[in-house]
């Protein structure tokens, strides 16, 4: 492996390894982009519908009924919580948030619709 991987910012471990476009560390589990280590200026910053900031790592609830499309349909109700998200710039349409909500799985939220636990 020619390239060597940078240390893990918040823990400091060697032991990163890539995953796709991330860097993931093994011993505390936090993920980044390489490359992106000081750049927090440069992320956009995504407001929940209430205008608290979110970050990486959030829980939010649910502020209305989302009724999803495919794969069964259904409905995740209001005030389902949802922990552990991930700000994306890359979403479906509009969609700012990934996250795995409870009975439904992994699927894209907008901000627009959650609500930010404190």
């Amino acid at each position: 492996m020619p390239d060597q991987l940078p240390p893990c910012p918040e823990c400091a471990s060697e032991l990163a390894y890539e995953m796709g476009a991330l860097v993931v560390c093994p011993m505390c589990g936090h993920e980044w982009a390489p490359g992106d280590a000081d750049d927090a200026e440069t992320h956009l910053e995504v407001r929940d519908s209430v205008g608290n900031v979110l970050a990486d790592g959030d829980s939010v609830t649910i502020a209305k009924d989302l009724k999803v499309k495919g794969a069964g349909g259904g409905t995740v109700k209001v005030g389902t919580k949802v922990n552990g998200i991930r700000l994306i710039t890359d979403g479906v349409g509009d969609h700012d948030i990934d996250a795995k909500v409870p009975g439904f799985g992994q699927m894209q939220l907008k901000s627009s619709v959650v609500k930010k636990v404190v």
